[in-house]
């Protein structure tokens, strides 16, 4: 039902949409003037520094992103005389710039003031250091427009390790996400778990706002973690390290026993290692799992088990061999 819920009631996935008045309400600018353009959309999180432009050439303005106007480019601005100053106000202020900034709290001149009064365009002020300004707007535009996608399952965070849970419908995800937050771990997502690359190899998992906090249990019903079990029960997101995937137990199938196939599952552009679990009465999934996140760090730290063992038996099988030979 609440799977339902989330894709009739979402849509599905939505591109982020960012706008200029988005940045004014982020961060600690002050509007200076073109207050009709707050609306503007921002396209791409490259931010440009007009230094060239400021000389008068435009032949590659990138004029779709915001333009941050530094010391060194207001310096050479200032200096120019009135006539140009305007002329270059104008060729800043086109009908899709989505915006000034201008850095380290300097006076706004007047003609571009005017200039971006007239174009509509939004001219920002911040009292922030120039390279300080660059990063935050860069990290902030990388993360709103990161790739994204939508998956059904659970992410809970165990011992530091975010582990999606999928399989199908019914399987008892959920039911193994309530005990492992019984046991003291971190509910991010249940159902359906939102996920953004925020790096060429990372992927980071939250909950649908929808759905925050909350875990449906058949016959019980949806619960609030939080309320529940505390506000340390859950967190916001979390990267996903690995992929644990639930299936019905098949008897004729052969299931890794020792731990040395890699499976690996993409998501995106990002290549995860993932754990298939078969599920039968009498099983833990719960402990099962949380032992595979523990596995897993040891395996990060340069410990595996499975190929210890696999090692142990290859030395004993050459030992057994040599003695056969003498």
């Amino acid at each position: 039902m609440l799977q339902y819920i989330l894709y009739k009631g979402l849509g599905g996935n939505n591109l982020a949409i960012v706008r200029t008045q988005d940045l004014l309400d982020h961060f600690n600018f002050k509007l200076v003037a073109g207050k009709d353009g707050l609306h503007r959309g921002i396209i791409e999180s490259d931010i440009s520094r007009p230094g060239i432009e400021m000389t008068g050439y435009f032949k590659f303005y990138p004029k779709e992103r915001l333009q941050l106007i530094g010391k060194t480019e207001m310096a050479y601005f200032l200096d120019l005389p009135i006539e140009q100053q305007m002329e270059r106000a104008h060729q800043l202020c086109t009908d899709v710039t989505p915006g000034i900034i201008i850095s380290r709290g300097m006076e706004v001149p007047e003609p571009i003031i005017t200039a971006a009064n007239r174009s509509g365009v939004p001219v920002l002020q911040s009292k922030r250091k120039t390279t300080r300004v660059i990063s935050r707007l860069t990290n902030y535009l990388e993360t709103k427009f990161a790739p994204s996608t939508a998956i059904h399952g659970v992410l809970v965070d165990i011992y530091g390790v975010g582990v999606l849970i999928t399989g199908q419908s019914g399987i008892g995800k959920s039911e193994t996400a309530l005990e492992l937050v019984k046991r003291g771990h971190q509910l991010v997502a249940d159902d359906s778990v939102e996920i953004r690359q925020a790096d060429y190899d990372t992927l980071i998992g939250n909950p649908p706002p929808l759905i925050e906090y909350l875990l449906e249990i058949r016959g019980l019903g949806i619960i609030n973690v939080m309320t529940l079990f505390g506000a340390g029960s859950v967190r916001k997101f979390k990267k996903i390290s690995f992929i644990a995937n639930l299936e019905q137990w098949d008897e004729t199938k052969q299931y890794d026993r020792l731990g040395i196939e890699h499976q690996k599952m993409k998501i995106m552009d990002v290549h995860l290692p993932l754990v298939t679990i078969p599920v039968r009465p009498g099983r833990n999934l719960a402990v099962i799992i949380e032992v595979a996140a523990m596995n897993y760090r040891l395996k990060q730290m340069g410990l595996n088990a499975a190929k210890e063992f696999t090692d142990r038996l290859a030395n004993v099988i050459e030992e057994k061999g040599r003695e056969n030979m003498e």
